[in-house]
């Protein structure tokens, strides 16, 4: 980027300080990546103030911050943000889903959208919810300086509902990052989960829970497996899952102490968790790209995944990469727990390492700022 000198970027980036999931772990090391790769650019993370945010760039001389004040998103985006803009005269401005209403004209904008599968998922939605972000998102997707998505599906279907066909729309990938692709000892992390949280023998899912998540379907065919098992769900539960509750109700004692939910582990925990899984499982119905099954495995884990949507692409975890609805979930989840084949893991580790590095992400955003 040496044709231009001094450039600055401002991110919205208080998901930082949320939950684990896809969002975050797309700012997070899509900056990292970005600001590894051009020190020559001045990177300003907008976020609340939290150690463990600052030490995950702490290595990085060309990122700093700016500690919001308001909790209340809105009053962020109405007021706060657009101060911060005009204040530092940043060059660009980069937000998840919605930009500011109020913009400033030396500034070039950039959304991510990720998804909107609330439109083509719509009795999984209130009409409230997706009149709001129907409205946000076609007015960000039309008002930004450049609109970028993190699959082909997310970029279909933007240009489809959006009626973006003559925008350009720049797909900036998810990946998946270094610490899973390091060497471990599955003994030992299982070792590990077991004295720590009290769990062994796990099948495992890992993202938010809602419906459209799917877990309801896990949970079904779980009693019917070994009594040796048990099921772990990691993530926080950011709608209502009637279903999934209703399965949980009914089932009895014995069986439902076997299944365990956890929610704000730290980075390393989740590494352990997916470490010492037997099977990792991920029987979501959409996405707009689907990091999870990714991370599973890139640390050798076997994975039963969902084929619907964005998740389609993931066809070297055939033959275990299914559709959930049709197909016989507990003949899949049995074979697979039986499965020993190291060869085949290893072969989807590399794959996924080659695949989905976050330098391809980088490298988007890189040619957006040259533009």
């Amino acid at each position: 980027m040496s044709e231009r000198e001094s450039v600055k970027i401002f991110v919205d980036a208080y998901l930082l300080n949320k939950e684990h999931q896809g969002i975050r772990t797309y700012i997070k090391e899509l900056y990292k990546e970005f600001a590894r790769r051009n020190t020559e650019v001045d990177i300003y993370l907008g976020c609340f103030k939290d150690k463990e945010v600052i030490g995950e760039f702490e290595e990085f001389s060309n990122v700093q911050y700016l500690f919001y004040k308001s909790q209340n998103r809105l009053s962020r985006m109405l007021f706060e943000i657009p101060k911060l803009i005009k204040t530092h005269q940043f060059d660009f401005a980069h937000f998840q889903y919605i930009i500011p209403p109020f913009r400033n004209k030396k500034t070039q904008y950039i959304v991510t959208i990720h998804d909107v599968l609330f439109n083509d998922f719509r009795d999984q939605f209130s009409r409230g919810y997706r009149l709001k972000r129907n409205f946000l998102f076609k007015y960000s997707a039309r008002k930004s300086d450049f609109l970028c998505t993190v699959s082909e599906y997310s970029k279909a279907r933007l240009k489809a509902i959006y009626q973006t066909e003559n925008k350009e729309i720049f797909v900036t990938p998810n990946g998946v990052s270094a610490d899973f692709f390091a060497a471990y000892s599955k003994e030992e992390e299982q070792k590990y989960i077991e004295k720590t949280f009290k769990v062994k023998n796990y099948i495992l899912y890992v993202s938010r829970i809602e419906a459209r998540k799917n877990q309801q379907s896990l949970v079904e065919v779980f009693p019917s497996l070994s009594d040796d098992l048990s099921l772990v769900f990691i993530g926080e539960k950011t709608m209502e899952n009637a279903e999934l509750d209703r399965k949980l109700n009914e089932m009895d004692q014995k069986t439902r102490n076997r299944i365990h939910f956890f929610n704000d582990l730290s980075e390393k925990d989740l590494i352990s968790f997916l470490r010492g899984a037997m099977v990792f499982a991920y029987p979501s119905l959409a996405e707009g790209f689907g990091i999870p099954p990714l991370e599973a495995g890139a640390v050798k884990i076997p994975v039963l995944c969902s084929n619907a949507t964005a998740m389609n692409d993931f066809d070297f975890f055939a033959p275990f990469h299914i559709d959930f609805e049709k197909d016989d979930v507990k003949s899949y989840l049995t074979k697979i727990l039986a499965e020993k084949e190291a060869s085949r893991l290893d072969a989807i580790s590399e794959t996924i390492k080659q695949r989905y590095a976050w330098s391809k992400a980088s490298k988007i955003l890189e040619e957006i700022i040259r533009k």
